[in-house]
């Protein structure tokens, strides 16, 4: 994957990238995700958007070595939300004029030696390169056959309705370059949970951005318990009807 000589190194995602860490009862799995993503070459400077976990995450980043330098944080109310959380970690970063935001979960679900090859992606062109499961077969450790199959099954579905092109809709392990994310900015992706990844993903597409699929292996999370819930769920059911209707009729839709 060769980088466009044309542009300038300065101007490249990868020259001040952000990644954006939504938190909810993460103090134990935390240190080893900062350690991790501290660690990669051209390691990017960390937002976590806490909700106000009571088991003193935001204890955790305020007490580490890199906090106010590489390691930030927005402290919120409540827990309000995985989709307002990148909301507010979006905006975050285009006010200090960050060239790429990332997504990742905070419980080393997501592996942080990928990040550099998501920017990697950004740099050689794509707008939003998107960490898959299956792009190159099935890339999943840990998983029961049950829950491998209702992903699979969820991917299936959002692509039937909506027509997105991609193996895994739900991801929610990216790198957006700077100029495709004031784009989807403006569109106003209002879901939360995983629609708020196929709402970000279908506005995308429908925007004309080049969105590139990286493979991936996912591992499910060693500490804490899930965050998906039976509201989350539905909320990503009925969003993807209304996405695919707003695809038909070409009219925007609201989440």
């Amino acid at each position: 994957m060769s980088v466009n000589p044309a542009l300038p190194t300065e101007t490249l995602p990868s020259a001040r990238p952000l990644l954006v860490l939504p938190t909810y009862n993460e103090a134990i799995s935390l240190p080893l995700v900062l350690a991790r993503l501290f660690s990669v070459p051209s390691a990017p400077h960390v937002l976590v958007i806490e909700d106000a976990s009571p088991d003193g995450t935001a204890a955790v980043v305020r007490t580490h070595a890199e906090f106010g330098r590489r390691l930030f944080m927005v402290e919120r109310v409540g827990k309000l939300g995985l989709g307002s959380a990148y909301r507010d970690g979006f905006s975050w970063a285009l006010e200090r004029g960050y060239t790429a935001a990332l997504e990742m979960d905070a419980d080393l679900s997501h592996d942080p030696d990928d990040v550099p090859r998501l920017l990697a992606a950004l740099d050689a062109g794509a707008d939003l390169a998107i960490g898959s499961r299956y792009v190159q077969g099935i890339s999943v450790v840990h998983w029961p056959l049950s829950r491998l199959l209702l992903s699979m099954g969820a991917g299936y579905y959002v692509r039937l309705l909506t027509g997105l092109p991609l193996t895994d809709p739900t991801s929610g392990f990216k790198a957006i370059r700077r100029q495709a994310l004031e784009r989807l900015m403006r569109e106003k992706v209002a879901a939360e949970g995983y629609g708020f990844q196929i709402e970000l993903h279908f506005k995308a597409h429908r925007l004309g951005l080049r969105l590139q699929e990286i493979p991936i292996v996912f591992t499910e999370r060693r500490d804490g318990q899930s965050k998906l819930s039976a509201g989350i769920a539905f909320e990503a059911i009925s969003l993807v009807p209304r996405l695919g209707l707003s695809r038909i009729f070409g009219r925007r839709v609201k989440a």
